[in-house]
Order: C-alpha cells, then structure tokens, then sequence
C-alpha cells in the first residue's frame, strides 16, 4: 500500500531522496481523504523550505488543506503537470502525482520521518 523506498510525515507527505535531492508529494491516503483535487498551490523554484513548515496549498472538492515539508531544503523544481492537472495527486500520488523535487539541507532530517510500516500503523488508527 506504501512504497517501502519512502518516507512519510504525520501530516501525509511522502518523500524520496535520492542522492543530495528529494522528491516530496502527498500519500495516497491524503488523496483519498481530500478527495477530488482541483487545485495546488506550488512554491516557486528557489523557495527555502524548512521541514515541517507549509509551503503551500491543496483544495479538494472536500476541503482546503496546508501542504507541509517533510524535510528542509532549497526547491529546485516543481510539477508543473498539477498546474492544469491537479487530479493527478489523485490518479498516481506516488508517480505522476509528486508535488516538487528539493536540493536537501540537512540530509538527517529524513530519519525524523516514519519508515512505511509505521506510517501504515499511523493511518490504520
């Protein structure tokens, strides 16, 4: 249900790092949750963000909700697919659906995060 190669924040981010970068979107359970997505606020390249810190906004149908870092760092590139498609959050979350790519700060903060298994426990509740 959750891809073991991430790691997921108690406010259902998702990230994958990759070398000195990350990859940051919403679970699917955050998707299912929303509901219908119809609009996404990205960040602009070079935005800092610090983890745990919003960076910008998802409005569903259902609701608006904060999107918040899961790590810090400087952004390097945004989806610019959600812009006309923001229902892709919904279709491929963990795919398509990524919300932006990071050039990590401090590398260390992904072990602040939950391993798939304990994000699973988290949304199982």
């Amino acid at each position: 249900m959750y891809p073991d190669d991430l790691r997921y924040s108690k406010d259902h981010e998702w990230v994958r790092v990759e070398g000195s970068r990350a990859t940051i979107g919403i679970t699917n359970f955050a998707a299912d949750e929303l509901g219908d997505i119809v609009f996404v606020e990205l960040p602009e390249v070079g935005a800092q963000l610090a983890q745990f810190a919003s960076f910008g906004v998802v409005e569903s149908v259902k609701a608006v909700s904060d999107l918040y870092a899961p790590v810090s760092g400087e952004v390097a590139e945004v989806n610019e697919a959600l812009r006309e498609k923001p229902e892709l959050m919904n279709a491929d979350p963990f795919g398509e659906g990524w919300i932006l790519r990071i050039e990590l700060k401090a590398p260390d903060e992904v072990e602040q995060l939950m391993d798939a298994a304990a994000y699973h426990a988290q949304t199982a509740a």
